[in-house]
């Protein structure tokens, strides 16, 4: 059997799987009627894209006129004997869409990529298998979450495609595209720990928020927990206890980061970063576990705003201000500066500042490691300014108080690290 017979039966069998897989899922929620009455099962979408597929293959031999002739004819008596076999009561196109659908990725799986076929068969799956838990989720959207949605799309996909990608200071240092991009990542974190809160519940949604969006932006995070301690939309100590782990994940990758960049640095950094997530994993549990049995009803009632613009814009403006005094205080204090530039850069990125300083030739580990974790504590020091400035009495209390512990821990790990090596 030559490779092109092969190749050909490989497509036929994709096409076949689509339409078996589709046609399960049909068939499953028509179990219960009688046969002859159902318009469209498992055999009809098998069958449906297998056609497909022999359609797609028959275009190197018939041309394109007899595939898209095929097409318009399985489209017109599909849709003709569901109209004229359809439940009166039912005006759902569905399963016209869904057959077309089966057809067309019959066809794609015999001229285009058998991987992106199959994972399109599947979507389409399971759009239609959790019918009922979609309805329900699109009842549950209000207004307020759809528009806050639309916001951070419209910010993402078209406002920050056409912003300069360049320096448009004297100093080089406000990128718009890169400060835009900040920007829009604590907005989603702002959403995202509004998604986690509403669907977790005020305690588990606030540490599961907290992680994820660490990931990308502990500083982000903070300034969201601040505002939400503040307004009563979430427990100062549930705040402060999100927003300490948010801080070992930032600590934890800038480990990571100097770790990987550098194997002399690891050891220099581990050890005082190691101390300081420690202190803080220990805080956040005493400080979460405190009250496990406390319901607090309204910070459920206080949850309406999912995206809080204006919050979102100081934070902005915040962000240009302490990027330009970086580059400022780098530029002033010239070489001798390293540290000087750690701690006023690693105020807004302490990532940043990792990969520049633990990728500069020539440096000694040493140096790049207390680089690195100044510019660690001078991130710490920022967040707990952050809780003061912005977050009320209570967050700034317990966050201060975390943040506080992690310096001191830092700074005793980093005297034992010193003399270990």
């Amino acid at each position: 059997m030559t490779p092109e017979i092969l190749e050909a039966l490989q497509r036929l069998a994709m096409a076949l799987a689509i339409g078996f897989l589709v046609g399960v899922e049909r068939g499953w929620k028509q179990r219960d009627e009688e046969d002859g009455e159902r318009v469209a099962g498992l055999r009809t979408f098998a069958l449906s894209g297998l056609f497909g597929g022999v359609a797609g293959l028959s275009l190197p031999l018939a041309g394109p006129f007899f595939l898209a002739a095929t097409t318009l004819a399985f489209a017109a008596a599909f849709i003709a004997f569901h109209l004229r076999d359809a439940d009166p009561n039912n005006k759902s196109v569905t399963s016209v869409v869904t057959g077309l659908m089966v057809f067309g990725l019959g066809v794609y799986a015999a001229l285009g990529s058998l991987v992106v076929a199959a994972a399109a068969a599947v979507a389409i799956t399971a759009i239609l298998a959790f019918k009922q838990t979609l309805h329900r989720w699109l009842a549950s959207l209000s207004w307020p979450e759809i528009r806050s949605a639309l916001l951070i799309l419209a910010a993402t996909f078209i406002a920050l495609p056409i912003l300069p990608d360049r320096p448009i200071d004297p100093w080089g240092a406000v990128n718009p595209r890169s400060l835009w991009l900040l920007t829009i990542l604590l907005a989603s974190a702002t959403f995202g720990g509004y998604v986690a809160l509403k669907a977790l519940g005020p305690k588990s949604g606030l540490l599961v928020s907290a992680l994820a969006g660490a990931v990308v932006s502990s500083t982000a995070v903070t300034v969201d927990l601040a505002r939400r301690s503040k307004k009563g939309e979430t427990p100062p100590r549930d705040a402060a206890a999100a927003a300490t782990l948010a801080m070992v994940v930032s600590l934890t990758r800038v480990g990571i980061i100097g770790s990987a960049l550098s194997a002399g640095i690891a050891l220099r950094v581990w050890i005082p970063l190691g101390a300081a997530i420690l202190v803080s994993l220990v805080f956040a549990a005493i400080v979460a576990l405190a009250d496990r049995g406390r319901k607090n009803e309204a910070s459920q009632r206080a949850l309406r705003n999912p995206l809080d613009i204006v919050s979102v814009g100081v934070f902005a403006a915040l962000l240009v201000v302490l990027t330009i005094a970086a580059k400022l205080a780098a530029v002033w204090f010239g070489d001798m500066g390293l540290n000087a530039f750690a701690a006023t850069a690693g105020l807004v990125d302490v990532d940043a500042v990792t990969l520049a300083v633990g990728s500069m030739e020539g440096l000694a580990p040493a140096s790049a490691a207390l680089a690195i974790l100044i510019a660690a504590a001078a991130n710490t020091a920022f967040k707990a300014g952050v809780a003061v400035a912005t977050g009320g009495c209570g967050f700034a209390l317990w966050f201060g108080a975390a943040c506080l512990g992690a310096l001191a821990a830092g700074a005793g790990g980093f005297a034992a690290a010193a003399i270990w090596t």
